[in-house]
């Protein structure tokens, strides 16, 4: 079956979920806001202009979850995505979804985001098929780290390549859209790449390369 690939944050939705939902866990105050928020910006920053690596990032803003069971960060994950995420999915990706899932392709998520966030929002979706960056659990607690691979730049190929294993699939035809320079790896590794409303340095490799450019909404 042919896949429709979506990275999420920026892409399906307007905004950077992991760093919506530290916002939301300020609000219930898991975390400090005025230390916390402006060094994950920071964070975020130099992670999308590749000076440091997404396990860089998740040793930071993974701190406020240390010692909470899934259970109870899944409780909160599911009203935060209706309250927060859903105003900010955009009808452009909503369509793409469809006449995809009308031609017959298999649609997947990949994102580096946490599992348990990309898992719930696209639940909203209506997709089954997701990838995220898996987290460490020790004992039935978060630790604050990540479990095997990163689902980041070439990881995102690597645990593709897994998932096609298992799942009997295979890339032949495969369509990936994101926004990010972070995803040139798969988006040079697939038949059909879409740059969504993309960075800079994207923009200029998808003109190069006359890759189709989009402006979801």
């Amino acid at each position: 079956m042919t896949l429709a690939i979506f990275d999420l944050d920026d892409t399906l939705i307007d905004g950077n979920s992991p760093s919506l939902w530290l916002e939301h866990l300020a609000d219930l105050g898991w975390l400090d806001r005025d230390s916390f928020i402006p060094r994950e910006q920071e964070l975020v920053a130099q992670y999308a202009a590749l000076q440091i690596s997404l396990e860089d990032y998740f040793a930071f803003s993974l701190q406020p979850l240390v010692g909470r069971t899934p259970e109870e960060v899944d409780y909160i994950a599911g009203p935060f995505v209706e309250a927060v995420i859903e105003p900010l999915i955009h009808s452009d990706a909503m369509r793409a979804v469809a006449r995809h899932r009308a031609a017959g392709e298999r649609i997947l998520i990949i994102s580096a985001t946490p599992s348990f966030l990309v898992r719930a929002i696209a639940e909203r979706l209506g997709i089954a098929d997701v990838l995220g960056t898996d987290l460490e659990l020790q004992h039935g607690h978060y630790s604050g780290r990540i479990s095997g691979i990163a689902t980041a730049r070439e990881g995102k190929i690597q645990r593709l390549a897994q998932w096609l294993e298992e799942q009997g699939e295979a890339l032949a035809g495969a369509h990936f859209y994101s926004d990010s320079r972070n995803d040139l790896p798969l988006l040079s590794h697939v038949a059909h790449p879409h740059a969504v409303n993309p960075d800079a340095a994207l923009r200029a490799h998808a003109e190069r390369q006359g890759w189709e450019i989009l402006h979801w909404r």
